[in-house]
């Protein structure tokens, strides 16, 4: 049911905390020129960088910083799904990452609604060896938060 509403809608909504962030490795071939608007944001939930050089983030009850990327193409969900290797007619336990829509929030704490999200088992997260970022902020550009407008 909510896929078709983002259909209807026209407009998709993507949060994105690794390397489909704006200045990534990813953000140019998958996003640039397909982005309406960027904003940086915030999501429930906790980060963990991965020794093979991107991050996964758990749906805990902490903050991971990233940015909410909307689309006016709803087809971009099919790419992002195979870049991530999420197919939804597998089981949870047979994808790499899942995706689900979560409540997606500014930096000042107020809600700017729902967003699609990749996100990992923290039993995968384990498995694969994840560190925990504590500051909620991933990047494989140099980058700190701080570096950031808000």
């Amino acid at each position: 049911m909510t896929e078709l509403k983002i259909k209807f809608s026209g407009i998709l909504r993507v949060f994105v905390y690794g390397t489909l962030k704006p200045g990534e490795v990813n953000y140019q071939k998958y996003c640039a020129g397909k982005v309406i608007d960027a904003k940086r944001a915030i999501a429930r939930g906790k980060l963990f960088a991965l020794p093979m050089g991107y991050p996964a983030m758990t749906l805990e009850d902490s903050q991971v910083q990233g940015y909410l990327l909307s689309f006016k193409d709803s087809k971009v969900l099919s790419q992002l799904d195979n870049l991530e290797d999420y197919q939804p007619q597998r089981q949870i336990s047979e994808n790499l990452y899942n995706r689900q829509e979560i409540e997606i929030f500014n930096l000042q704490g107020l809600s700017l609604g729902w967003a699609w999200t990749y996100f990992m088992s923290p039993d995968r997260v384990q498995q694969l060896g994840g560190i925990l970022q504590p500051d909620g902020w991933w990047t494989g550009c140099g980058l700190t938060a701080s570096d950031l407008p808000s």
